[in-house]
């Protein structure tokens, strides 16, 4: 058996990477201390796998408890969820995102040298680039502006991080996959986005909102340089983003020592915040109450990735449409709403 630790397991991405994990032969091992996500989701994953989960329920940066964990089991591999990720929280309480999003990264790295356990994927960001200037397609070797938020530069300097790590211990391989907006939710609707307060995120804003659960939306800008006036993001479906995680796993479980790389993941493609909410009214044949409001720190104007080196080392390619995205996201909602009352 290939265990894989999946910290964050219960969050958004993680959850869906468990499905997709478990249907392609491997055993996550699911850490979580459960601040930011609900136990449904863990009902949910065991409703579609139709397995029990093995689940550890602690915080990351206690390197004991880790420790503790790495002596548990033999690992295959890690894939590193695990951090706090509102880009609007991180502009007004940058040393919250530091020390959890740091500290927790360090702590598995100390035991993957300690426990020998070679192959780390990390969620990384599209926001690692900041807001580009004169760009909006960006691959991996377009020049990095500093991270618009304190979010995002958690996630370049644990990218530096990681390399800095895999230089003194070659053996080490790593993927830090830079995804963009994952949206939408499982087909089965027993999993999606699961925001704990107030949605930070777009498109559970718009279904949360379409349900009843929030007066209006408010879209932050309406005179940026775009197609309509709004930000323009690479909405990706979270189950594409799911399998790319377990194509990095496969790649680094054939490949070869010192490997150390930072791989695109989205569709090509962007998407603005106003085509997002007429693509939602279409679809779910209601009207949505939103209205415009400032510009919000920390936003990049435009940006979709370049995912051409996915394709060539992990042949992944993103096969999900935003239309399947914001209809499995209305799915998941209306279920949702049922769990809840």
């Amino acid at each position: 058996m290939k265990h894989i630790l999946v910290t964050g397991g219960a969050g958004y991405i993680g959850t869906h990477t468990v499905v997709e994990l478990i249907n392609n032969g491997f055993v996550p091992v699911i850490v979580d201390d459960f601040r930011n996500s609900s136990h449904l989701a863990i009902q949910g994953i065991e409703h579609i796998t139709k397995q029990k989960l093995l689940i550890h329920e602690f915080d990351l940066c206690d390197l004991i408890a880790v420790k503790s964990l790495f002596s548990r089991y033999s690992f295959d591999g890690i894939i590193h969820f695990a951090a706090y990720k509102a880009v609007g929280e991180s502009v007004n309480s940058p040393l919250k995102y530091y020390t959890n999003n740091l500290q927790s990264l360090t702590n598995i790295l100390a035991c993957m040298i300690e426990f020998q356990v070679n192959n780390l994927v990390f969620s990384s960001s599209c926001t690692v680039y900041g807001d580009p200037v004169g760009i909006k397609e960006v691959s991996e070797n377009s020049e990095k502006a500093q991270p618009s938020s304190p979010y995002g530069n958690t996630k370049l300097i644990g990218e530096n991080i990681i390399e800095d790590t895999a230089k003194a211990n070659p053996w080490l391989k790593s993927i830090c996959l830079r995804y963009f907006n994952p949206v939408g939710a499982h087909p089965s609707a027993e999993i999606g986005e699961f925001p704990i307060g107030k949605p930070n995120n777009l498109l559970p804003f718009v279904t949360q909102t379409a349900i009843g659960l929030h007066e209006k939306l408010t879209v932050f800008g309406n005179d940026y340089p775009t197609v309509d006036g709004s930000c323009v993001r690479d909405f990706i479906h979270v189950v594409d983003l799911a399998n790319a995680h377990v194509q990095a796993i496969d790649f680094l479980n054939s490949h070869k020592d010192g490997f150390n790389e930072a791989i695109n993941i989205g569709t090509g493609k962007g998407t603005s915040v106003l085509e997002i909410i007429n693509l939602f009214e279409k679809i779910s044949n209601q009207k949505l109450n939103w209205e415009f409001g400032p510009r919000r720190d920390g936003d990049v104007i435009e940006i979709f990735a370049n995912a051409s080196k996915a394709k060539e080392l992990l042949n992944w390619e993103a096969k999900h449409t935003v239309e399947d995205a914001v209809l499995s996201a209305w799915n998941w909602e209306i279920n949702l709403k049922q769990k809840r009352f």
